[in-house]
């Protein structure tokens, strides 16, 4: 297998961009940009540079009112987190810990320890089940619910949103299955492999997102990118057949994962940060939706998706190390995974904060020349606060990130008390003072919550298991 920390260099030519190999290689490599990285950029860029021919479309083909609903649907599908019951960051972990002594090969045999192959034959088999039940379910209450809030909201008389809405409920289900496999191969080593199956999701998910806006079917766009995404998806897997079903096939025996001793207090724990998660970063569109109607709603939800672009290239950094982080645990080489660890963490923050303040700023130049896209976002003032609290977030996310390499679930109680605070400040502030209220409320909860009772958390249990 070709290793994720293979410098991109080692795949460009070269000769094109005007620069000595040798040159190019020692750039990428301060930049901390290895195989699995430059496949993220790549696919992370194209989802940011979509994300801007979207936004343009969006305010192109549809109404104000119609934006709201667009972003919206969003937020309700983002429910599927309660289901997933963090089993996508248990998955990756466990096939991290256990392919630490195996060899994977190309052609899908998998050498090494019995007991380890039959341990992660196992943790397949149990996220598959898993989740074939899980969609099932998420499916029979999503859209019902999903149904019963749209039907109550200011402007549902005049959109069609029923379609749209059944559309893309039954895409997220099926998208729902292929995740955690990706999860599963990502511990498996072959991050750069999902990256680049990733890159090529966005791109044709994007497409058809865009067919759908410009034929003025633009509410249908959520799931027609969600099965872009899914055809991909699951194109890949079927290149990986061969692994996965003779893991499947295999019988564990005495070695299979007691999954009740074993995971679950790891998995409850991330289960209840991750749904904490949804009252942090999904309740502001149907807040808005509920109490200002969906043209504000789908100013939030414009300016949500922008600072979420940003977001998604810059955490690549960091997110593409989790396997890696995993190994080293395994293998007890905490020099290292501190280096590695913060030094990502930097360049993460460093391509945040720049596009940060390039993104704010010109949305401040849109408003001052009186460009009439500024009305579809956020004004200056709540914008700022979106952004900053984005950054924040991202180094929050990171020690989590960190601390969860190792199998625990430290940030528990930091989730849940910060997704109370932040819910109740949504709906108090925010529907008495609108984004701005909104916005602030949860900038403040990620500075005393976040960073605060985050850092302690990282500090100390850094130190214990590290010691």
């Amino acid at each position: 297998m070709v290793s994720d920390l293979t410098p991109v260099a080692d795949g460009l030519p070269l000769g094109g961009l005007g620069l000595r190999p040798s040159l190019w290689r020692r750039t990428v490599k301060r930049a901390g940009i290895d195989r699995a990285i430059g496949y993220t950029i790549l696919a992370r860029g194209w989802s940011s540079s979509a994300g801007l021919i979207t936004v343009a479309l969006i305010a192109h083909t549809l109404t104000r009112a119609q934006q709201g609903f667009y972003y919206t649907f969003g937020s309700l599908v983002a429910l599927q987190i309660v289901f997933e019951l963090g089993f996508s960051v248990v998955v990756l972990q466990m096939a991290t810990h256990e392919t630490a002594q195996l060899q994977i090969l190309d052609d899908g045999r998998v050498l090494g320890d019995l007991r380890a192959r039959q341990r992660l034959a196992s943790v397949l088999q149990k996220a598959v089940k898993w989740y074939t039940l899980a969609a099932v379910l998420m499916g029979c209450v999503l859209l019902p619910v999903g149904w019963r809030f749209f039907v109550g909201s200011p402007g549902a008389g005049d959109t069609a949103w029923r379609g749209p809405w059944i559309a893309v409920v039954l895409a997220s289900c099926f998208t729902f299955q292929i995740d955690p496999i990706f999860s599963f191969l990502e511990g498996c080593g072959m991050v750069s492999r999902v990256a680049r199956t990733r890159f090529t999701q966005s791109i044709l998910g994007s497409s058809l997102a865009w067919a759908a806006l410009l034929l003025h079917r633009g509410l249908f766009a959520p799931s027609m990118l969600i099965t872009g995404q899914a055809i991909a998806g699951a194109y890949f897997l079927w290149t990986r057949r061969k692994l996965l079903v003779g893991l499947l096939r295999m019988t564990v025996g005495e070695h299979a994962i007691h999954w009740g001793t074993e995971v679950w207090p790891f998995q409850w724990r991330v289960a209840i940060s991750y749904a904490s998660g949804f009252l942090i970063f999904q309740l502001f569109n149907p807040v808005l939706l509920r109490f200002y109607g969906p043209v504000v709603a789908g100013q939030m939800g414009m300016s949500l998706n922008i600072s979420n672009a940003l977001a998604a290239v810059a955490v690549a950094w960091i997110n593409t190390k989790a396997a890696m982080f995993g190994t080293m645990i395994a293998r007890r080489e905490y020099g290292a995974l501190d280096r590695l660890f913060f030094r990502s963490v930097a360049q993460t923050m460093l391509l945040c904060v720049s596009g940060s303040v390039v993104a704010w700023s010109l949305v401040v130049l849109m408003g001052y020349e009186h460009v009439k896209f500024a009305q579809r976002l956020l004004s200056p003032l709540p914008f700022a606060l979106l952004l900053a609290t984005m950054c924040l977030n991202l180094t929050v996310s990171s020690m989590a990130l960190y601390l969860r390499a190792h199998k625990q679930e430290k940030f528990l109680l930091n989730s849940v008390l910060g997704g109370i605070v932040v819910a109740t400040s949504t709906l108090t502030l925010g529907r008495w003072y609108g984004p701005t209220g909104m916005t602030a409320g949860h900038l403040t909860a990620t500075l005393l919550i976040g960073i605060g009772m985050g850092s302690y958390t990282f500090v100390k249990y850094r130190r214990l298991w590290h010691a």
